[in-house]
């Protein structure tokens, strides 16, 4: 028996690399689905292989977290990539994709994109604010070209030690940026398919690519930001600024709405803490305290 990670998922069978590189092709056991088990790529799993062609995972062991788009296990950097204009910079968009990066326990890297079509006021502009989010402690950047050699350099090395994930809303340039920070992406997918020879088996759902001495998924996603799913008491646990804070508000479980000796509050007026942030936090927060409850799953 072995230990690798899953590091694709091709047509039902899962190639699993070992620490010394080398990749064996499994497939997974069949009482996982009696179990509720399915494998995803970025597992730990152990298996049993009598050469490189054929084996059977036998076990996959606890994830620290797992996304449903793209189908990925055990992720450390989410690269927010982020449009600049067309369409125009959305913090709330922005706050919304942090919060769900960190209920997820995942860190976040902001990445710019179409920096090129601002003006020099606006490109000032986005500076400040990018100054900001690097104040609160995320990896902000603000490339003058998206693409540029010394951008997607600074970008890589984001990825060493990690598996990274891309993310980002539509128009925002993350399957070009991957493209970039992948070229041989497209490559690797056609060299796969020929060594499988399987025609039309070769349906591939996300693989992890080695970077830097680290792993990025080659598909991009994550939508999950859409809804909201903590409590709302639990909302500013997920703003590192505002959650450091709260250790100085007078009333333990402060929600820094309506409460008297709010640290935030008082930080947000001494200009310790960036207006916008606390203006999404308010609207975030009203969102799950007026979301209606979804009855569907307790129906027979």
């Amino acid at each position: 028996m072995a230990t690798g990670q899953i590091r694709q998922l091709l047509a039902g069978y899962y190639d699993v690399a070992t620490s010394d590189g080398t990749i064996y092709r499994t497939r997974a056991r069949g009482n996982f689905r009696k179990r509720g088990i399915t494998p995803l790529v970025g597992d730990y799993v152990d298996f049993q292989s009598d050469n490189q062609e054929e084996g059977y995972i036998l076990e996959v062991h606890p994830r620290k977290n797992s996304l449903v788009r793209p189908p990925v296990a055990n992720i450390d950097r989410a690269i927010v990539v982020t449009a600049a204009a067309e369409p125009d910079f959305s913090d709330n968009l922005l706050d919304r994709q942090l919060v769900a990066v960190e209920e997820m326990n995942i860190e976040p890297v902001i990445y710019f994109t179409k920096t090129d079509l601002l003006s020099a006021e606006q490109l000032d502009h986005l500076h400040t604010v990018a100054a900001g989010y690097r104040k609160i402690g995320y990896q902000t950047l603000v490339p003058n070209d998206a693409f540029a050699p010394e951008a997607l350099t600074e970008l890589s090395a984001e990825f060493t030690n990690h598996l990274a994930v891309f993310m980002g809303q539509t128009g925002a340039g993350k399957s070009t940026l991957l493209n970039h920070i992948l070229p041989d992406l497209n490559l690797a997918t056609g060299e796969i398919s020929q060594a499988l020879s399987r025609g039309r088996h070769t349906t591939r759902m996300v693989g992890l690519h080695e970077i830097n001495g680290g792993l990025v998924a080659d598909t991009p996603g994550f939508s999950s930001y859409e809804v909201f799913k903590m409590p709302a008491n639990e909302l500013s646990h997920f703003f590192p600024e505002f959650l450091a804070a709260s250790v100085e508000c007078r009333f333990r479980g402060c929600v820094h709405i309506n409460e008297p000796g709010c640290a935030v509050k008082t930080g947000l007026e001494h200009g310790d803490f960036m207006q916008s942030r606390y203006t999404n936090y308010r609207a975030f927060y009203d969102l799950i305290v007026n979301q209606k409850p979804d009855y569907r799953k307790n129906k027979k």
